[in-house]
């Protein structure tokens, strides 16, 4: 576990992508909940890589064992950086204070995150960061542009540089658009590696979002077919009361 890493994301992160702006170059997640073991390599990722600015206040350690197949000690000894009890609440490893007192701004809860903003703006988001050397940080975001949030996935990565195609309109004004990125410094994932661990985070945020959404589901399906049943049921009486009225 990265507890040191932790304390250098506290000491950076002013922002996420939870902010109001950004958009275009959204992807899909292609996540599944109903993946245990995503969501354990997620959760795992979550406490070493997001809970030291990011809470999720609404959600229960003991909760996040239950639902995603491991034991209490499990927990105990891999999960719980930020509580006591099994039944704790997960809190952020720098409080309210420090983070106004530090940057003058509260990293905001993740635990609706995928419920506001969806799973593909978050796998999108923590993809398209790239080197920008006129910000603090020396990232910027193609999603969303001007984020305070600095790439705390650097070292897993690598640094990538986004290339810019421009044009020019009849009026001699010049404008930009993406084309791609160029990987400047490989991390020590590759590619794929870290598109997999994305997607796993993004699956774990997901979860926490809506803990019982598959659950909703599958009463959905229940529901929808007793209707369908309970329509041709109503379509068969009918035709039998009305079949001798001219």
């Amino acid at each position: 576990m990265r507890i040191e890493f932790l304390a250098l994301v506290a000491a950076l992160a002013v922002g996420s992508a939870h902010a109001a702006g950004g958009g275009g170059h959204v992807q899909h997640a292609n996540n599944d909940v109903s993946n245990k073991a995503s969501l354990q390599r997620g959760a795992r990722n979550f406490v070493n890589y997001c809970l030291g600015c990011h809470s999720a206040k609404y959600v229960r350690y003991n909760r996040v064992a239950a639902d995603i197949g491991i034991t209490e000690q499990q927990l105990i000894d891999n999960l719980m950086f930020t509580g006591e009890r099994p039944h704790d609440t997960i809190r952020n490893a720098i409080n309210a204070d420090e983070a106004n007192r530090a940057f003058g701004v509260v990293p905001p809860d993740l635990s609706l995150v995928a419920r506001s903003r969806g799973p593909d703006y978050i796998y999108s988001f923590l993809r398209s960061f790239y080197a920008d050397p006129a910000k603090a940080t020396g990232a910027n975001n193609l999603v969303l542009p001007g984020t305070a949030m600095p790439h705390v996935l650097w070292d897993l990565q690598g640094i990538q540089t986004a290339v810019w195609e421009g044009q020019v309109d009849a009026k001699g004004n010049a404008s930009k658009h993406f084309k791609e990125f160029e990987l400047a410094s490989p991390g020590r994932m590759d590619p794929h590696e870290f598109d997999s661990f994305v997607r796993d985070t993004v699956n774990f945020l997901d979860y926490i979002a809506e803990p019982v959404q598959l659950k909703r589901k599958a009463l959905g399906y229940r529901v929808v077919a007793f209707l369908i049943l309970f329509t041709l049921l109503a379509w068969a009486l009918k035709r039998e009361f009305w079949k001798d009225v001219k």
